[in-house]
């Protein structure tokens, strides 16, 4: 017959157990380096463990092999329209939290609670501060602008981040506007496309071209790096607008999975991550806006001035991503 443990001793038996791991599976399009110091802090402030697997590519037709198998609580996501990719193909679920929605601007999240924006960042144009002249360029459509040809760098056409300009540039203007747009600034370029959007920064510091287009917070990270500090100082920051309208914005996001395996501890890290502790990580360490009212932006993004938002919802781009895709490769952007 089993002997029946005395409550002393089923104490003593589930303290010599071993404890249940706290822990939470992340994958990221975001480079390790960037989160490290957010995953760090939770860590130190919660004690739950964050693993964080990188998967440049194919994150959602992984999730779909996996399927209720998949070790993933949460994806991050570098831009809108991957995120809605993740979310379309069926492998993310709804989260409901107060937390959530207090912390982040409608504007900024799913309606249907699917997706939720950590940070913005502004797809601006980054100009030589001797060779531009204040008010040169104040709109994208600028951009395609004879007076711009030879004088314009630029990363891939392709690139998440160009795509979402151009799927932007498709809500404002319609596909036949954006395509005669995407030819004027091919025909504008002085290369051909190429390298990251800090190279387009070094390109114009080595006199390879005058504008470059590119995300703010990379030349944040330019400038506190003392070998790509000289370069980063050649520019300065210039938010142009869609004409009658805003900044394009994109977000980094967050989802979780639909087969969470770590459901409570993964809604911690959404909730903490939307907090004032991590958007102020965001801002200082990677130099982003962060998405919560009220938390500062970095010294530096401060200096580079104020600017009005495009009022395009970020879902409507996104939905565009195919066409813009499709305008890009029609006119041979990277040809």
């Amino acid at each position: 017959m089993m002997k029946r443990l005395s409550p002393f001793a089923l104490v003593l038996a589930m303290l010599a157990s071993p404890a249940i791991a706290q822990e939470i599976n992340v994958y990221s399009h975001r480079q390790p380096e960037l989160i490290q110091p957010l995953v760090d802090a939770f860590t130190a402030e919660t004690g739950i463990k964050v693993n964080v697997a990188f998967v440049d590519k194919g994150m959602a037709e992984r999730l779909v092999a996996e399927g209720a198998r998949s070790p993933a609580d949460l994806v991050l996501t570098v831009d809108i329209a991957r995120l809605m990719q993740i979310v379309d193909a069926g492998v993310t679920q709804p989260v409901q939290s107060d937390v959530l929605k207090a912390n982040i601007p409608a504007i900024f999240r799913d309606a249907g609670d699917r997706w939720f924006g950590l940070t913005t960042r502004a797809r601006v144009v980054f100009a030589s501060t001797d060779r531009v002249a204040p008010g040169e360029v104040t709109t994208y459509e600028d951009l395609a602008d004879p007076k711009w040809k030879g004088r314009i760098c630029i990363r891939s056409g392709t690139n998440d981040y160009n795509v979402a300009l151009t799927a932007a540039m498709i809500a404002h203007a319609g596909e036949a506007g954006a395509k005669t747009w995407l030819e004027g600034l091919k025909a504008n370029l002085a290369r051909k496309p190429a390298g990251g959007d800090r190279d387009q920064v070094l390109a114009i510091a080595a006199g390879e071209c005058d504008i470059a287009i590119g995300n703010t917070y990379y030349l944040g990270q330019m400038l506190a790096d003392p070998e790509q500090a000289p370069a980063a100082k050649a520019v300065t920051v210039v938010f142009p607008t869609f004409k009658g309208d805003g900044t394009h914005l994109n977000i980094s996001g967050i989802a979780m999975t639909k087969y969470a395996p770590n459901r409570e501890n993964a809604l911690k890290f959404m909730e903490w991550l939307s907090g004032d502790t991590a958007q102020k990580i965001y801002a200082e360490t990677n130099y982003e806006y962060p998405v919560k009212p009220g938390v500062a932006r970095s010294e530096l993004v401060a200096s580079w001035g104020e600017f009005t938002p495009d009022s395009k919802p970020l879902g409507e781009i996104a939905a565009l991503r195919a066409a813009a895709l499709k305008l890009v490769e029609t006119v041979d952007f990277d040809g």
